[in-house]
Order: C-alpha cells, then structure tokens, then sequence
C-alpha cells in the first residue's frame, strides 16, 4: 500500500482537543492562529462554522488545517484559513500528508457550494496554487534589556518615540480592564481609516480564551486614553495587534512610542522576538511606518484555490469597487461605524 493511502483525514470533535493541541504546541510552524483559542474566539463572536481537519497515520496526528466557513452578505460563501487573523493554512509532517488535507479542503469546498479557499500561509503549502504576492509581515528579534530597546530602533523613530515622551508626559499601563477603551480607540482608528472595526465581543471572547497571553495596553496623555494596543503572545514571540489612537489628540512620536512601550514590556518579561503583523505591500504608509522602526518586510505566501468555473472573492479595502464605501464611512459618526462595522465584519474576515 502507497505510504500517501495509509493517511486519513477527519474532522476536529471535542473528544480530540487535547490532540490538537499536543499537534500545535509542538510543531515548529504552529501560530497562535493555529490554535483552539482562535476557534472559540471566531465561533462565539461572529458564529461562522468552522471545519478543522486532522491527518491521521499510525495512531498519531501528522497534520491539520484549520478552516471556517464565511456566508458572506458581499462575496457569498468562501473558506478560510484563518479568518481576522495573519496566517493559518496548513501544518504536516510531510508534503504528502499536506496533499491529502489540501484534497479533503478542496472537495468540501464543492460540498458546500463554495466559490474558494483562501489559506494564509507563512510558506506555500499547493505547488498547484498560484502565490499571491500582496502581503508582507514584519519580525524582529529582541534585545536582552529593555534599556537597549529604544538606541536599537533608527534614529528617526527613536527621536519621535523620546520627544512624545518626553514633551507629553505620556505614561502606559498594562490592565486588561482597559479593553473596552482600547477597543474605542482602535474602532475610532479604523473610521479614519475608512475600514470596518471588528465587535467589541471579539476582543472580549479573546481576552478570555487567550488570558494572559492576551496583553492590554493604554497609553494616556494628562490621565486621559490617546492610544490602546491589544498584543498576543505566542511562545517567545509578542505579537502587537489591534492599536488605536485619538486623533484629536495632536501628538508626534506616539505610534512609536506605542510600540517602543510594547517592545520593552516583552523583554522585561522575557520574550525574544517582536511579529508587528501584516501589511499590504501598496499600504505604503503601514509598511514605511514599520520599516522605519527597523522592521523588514517577508513576503506571505497566501494563495486561494478557487473552484472550477468559479471567481474569487475581492475584499480587498483598496479594490475599486470599495472606493465609495470607505469615503463614505470616513465621514459617519462613531455612533453609526461601530456596531454597522461588527456587523460587516462577519462578512469581511479581515
């Protein structure tokens, strides 16, 4: 019998948790968004349904793929890997046993009559699946002190980072009963920015599925809120990832004295490296921002599998047919974006 034809694939039940997580904690490529946290996060806020499958071989887990699936009001029904987060896709011990979960995927994509399969892979994982070259994510190592954190950043971020503390008093806290604040913040920045704000449940939901590797984070201004940062942690690694400022607030150096703040906190308490998360390569203003602060770009190797005779779905904010929207939403008050922007969110999965 072929080695490929002993593997199994099946779908993820409760009885299997701690298989899954034994899988995950140990293989080297694992992200947090691998994880079951994420699972419940996703399911309890926005309810999308989700198929997470297994290889099996042996008695023994050799790979899964995390996946859910969106009935989208603006793009239909699709399949993801994963949802509002920077990667997912698929994890195997071999090529052949990516094979055999990528085949399962894509027959249930025509099970249920989706139009795609979108997997947001840090590596390839289809050599039959076109790359799209549209992302970039940021990593640094750390230093061992936190006093070596602000000389390590170049000279400009370094300087705006010092003047905003220095000429604004800003102070920082690190309280996770702050994140309904920090979710004002970011949801005000996501106006700006003419995009929607995921719900604050969702940050709700992770806090409690994540607890102390979920990192709440205020920076105020004379006792007042003018930036919130919501960090994840995963293994040595602190991942900065939904932020927010007060733009009334006129303040130079404060995004990077945000993350200069971050960035100190996870080596004092004894993390090594620094994801600043994805941009898109024609969201110049995000990936200048954060090579500016002494981060590289790496290419994501993303790539969606679209069903014969099918299209892909566009989400993208910048596609033209997008254009009016965000004008639009740029200039509705915030009593309006906020819960309109959680409800199009379970729509648009980041």
């Amino acid at each position: 019998m072929p080695l490929a034809a002993s593997i199994r694939v099946y779908e993820y039940n409760t009885g299997l948790t701690q298989d899954w997580q034994a899988y995950t904690k140990n293989h080297a490529e694992a992200t947090l968004f691998h994880e079951l946290p994420w699972k419940r996060a996703v399911e309890r806020t926005f309810g999308h349904r989700s198929w997470y499958l297994l290889a099996g071989q042996d008695d023994r887990i050799v790979g899964v793929l995390p996946l859910f699936q969106i009935n989208s009001v603006v793009a239909g029904r699709f399949l993801v890997s994963q949802p509002y987060a920077t990667y997912g896709g698929v994890l195997a011990d071999r090529p052949e046993v990516a094979a055999a979960l990528l085949d399962e995927a894509k027959a249930l994509v025509e099970r249920i009559g989706a139009r795609s399969l979108e997997l947001r892979s840090i590596r390839a994982a289809d050599p039959g699946v076109p790359v799209q070259s549209r992302h970039v994510s940021f990593q640094r190592a750390l230093p061992d002190d936190p006093d070596a954190v602000l000389p390590a950043m170049p000279r400009k971020a370094r300087a705006a980072a010092r003047r905003a503390e220095e000429r604004y008093g800003l102070d920082v806290s690190f309280d996770p009963g702050n994140l309904r604040t920090v979710w004002s913040l970011y949801a005000r920045s996501m106006r700006r920015l003419g995009s929607p704000n995921y719900p604050y449940r969702f940050f709700r939901e992770l806090l409690a599925a994540l607890g102390d590797r979920c990192v709440v984070q205020l920076v105020h201004m004379a006792g007042r809120p003018a930036a919130g940062l919501l960090t994840f942690l995963h293994r040595d690694t602190v991942i900065p990832y939904f932020a927010g400022t007060d733009e009334r607030k006129s303040i130079y150096g404060l995004n990077q004295y945000l993350y200069l703040r971050a960035m100190k906190w996870g080596v004092r308490n004894g993390y090594r490296k620094f994801d600043f998360g994805r941009s898109r390569i024609d969201n110049h203003g995000a990936c200048d921002f954060k090579r500016h602060c002494g981060f590289e770009p790496l290419p994501l190797q993303y790539q969606t599998y679209v069903s014969p005779g099918r299209e892909a779905p566009e989400l993208s904010p910048d596609a033209p047919q997008w254009s009016l929207a965000r004008s639009v939403w740029k200039r509705l008050p915030l009593p309006v974006t906020r819960p309109l922007g959680g409800w199009i969110s379970r729509s648009i999965p980041g």
